[in-house]
């Protein structure tokens, strides 16, 4: 049987973002399996994405910048031949979507689409504050209307993708329980560790949390751990900082027994497909949410987690698990249970298939 070439059309090298490990990566090899032969393409290459966010180096920034359009525009003459594409987010990080308008109105292409945050708002760090205005967020809408097809990490997304093409359908983020996040997490260990994984740019929703445990800790012995890729300034003498590595981010995450995800109640958290909460749930974690999102599909309430929304609220579900070893590892049960049941690879990997046929 002839195999079919799979274009993927993504911002980050392959096995370096969540956003396209956790949506779409995981499920290649699957996809290999039913003969598609898979062609990545990425915005950075590995060099330029590793360079990205050093301190100073503009020069050789800018150089990558036109070195990856001039990729984009290789890439285009080997597109004419294709006849699947699947595109994560957009063709290029910055500009307007000039390279998506040729393949759509000029080559005729057909694309699949697929976005997991609420990418048409702005959001960014004021370090890129100057440069915010080049990354175009209006184009999301037209990236959108010229899919064949559209795939959300949840009903937000897929809420507003339906506003400008009607064959949007949900995937959501999901885990692979059958060859990465196959540890347990040691409920009976001590002293607990309470702990937040997420990019320093998701940090600042931890400050809601930082006085609650800063109370906390005069009255019971726990680590507060946090796995980033930069180190937080919180006056906390139970924090305990670690540097993020993919081929340690399973065994670091099991070692914490309480998951924290606290977030504010706003668009551009509405729109998040509550990868935290997931990855905690797999390892058999007892968990703590905001009710924001998806999280409370996520979450059952006091079965497989805490919903907190309040300080109090807040304060109350961490006390109860430090001080409830049976409630946590109830919760741990419950938790890895729904994830077999609702959000695992294996149960939507032919949803993908379908959606690439």
């Amino acid at each position: 049987m002839k195999l079919k070439k799979l274009h993927i059309i993504a911002p980050y090298p392959k096995g370096e973002a969540p956003s396209q490990r956790f949506r779409f990566e995981q499920y290649l090899s699957f996809l290999e399996e039913h003969n598609f032969e898979i062609h990545y393409h990425s915005f950075h290459t590995p060099k330029s994405w590793k360079r990205l966010y050093k301190k100073g180096l503009f020069i050789q920034k800018f150089l990558d910048l036109n070195y990856n359009f001039i990729r984009r525009w290789v890439l285009l003459f080997q597109l004419i031949g294709a006849k699947h594409i699947f595109m994560h987010r957009e063709m290029t990080h910055l500009g307007p979507p000039v390279f998506e308008w040729i393949l759509v109105k000029i080559m005729r292409k057909k694309y699949v689409y697929d976005f997991d945050d609420a990418i048409w708002i702005p959001n960014y760090s004021s370090a890129n504050a100057r440069f915010q205005k080049l990354k175009c967020y209006w184009k999301v809408p037209y990236l959108i209307k010229w899919a064949s097809k559209v795939s959300s990490g949840n009903d937000f997304l897929a809420n507003y993708a339906r506003q400008f093409n009607s064959k949007v359908e949900v995937i959501p983020t999901t885990i692979d329980i059958q060859n990465q996040h196959t540890k347990l997490v040691d409920q009976e260990k001590k002293p607990l560790i309470i702990g937040w994984t997420g990019t320093h740019s998701t940090m600042h929703y931890l400050d809601f949390v930082v006085p609650i445990l800063r109370k906390l800790e005069n009255e019971f012995d726990f680590s507060f751990k946090v796995i980033s890729n930069k180190k937080p300034n919180y006056q906390l003498k139970s924090l305990v900082y670690q540097d993020w590595k993919e081929e340690t981010e399973i065994e670091d995450l099991a070692a914490i027994q309480i998951g924290i995800m606290p977030l504010v109640l706003d668009a551009w958290s509405e729109g998040k497909c509550g990868f935290k909460a997931l990855q905690y749930m797999a390892l058999g974690m007892a968990s703590i949410v905001s009710p924001v999102g998806v999280n409370t599909k996520i979450i059952q309430h006091e079965v497989n987690g805490f919903i907190a929304e309040t300080s109090e609220e807040w304060e109350h579900a961490i006390r109860t698990l430090l001080e409830n070893e049976t409630l946590r590892t109830e919760f741990g049960h419950h938790a890895t249970e729904s994830i077999q049941q609702h959000w695992s690879v294996e149960v939507w990997k032919e949803n993908y298939l379908k959606l690439l046929q």
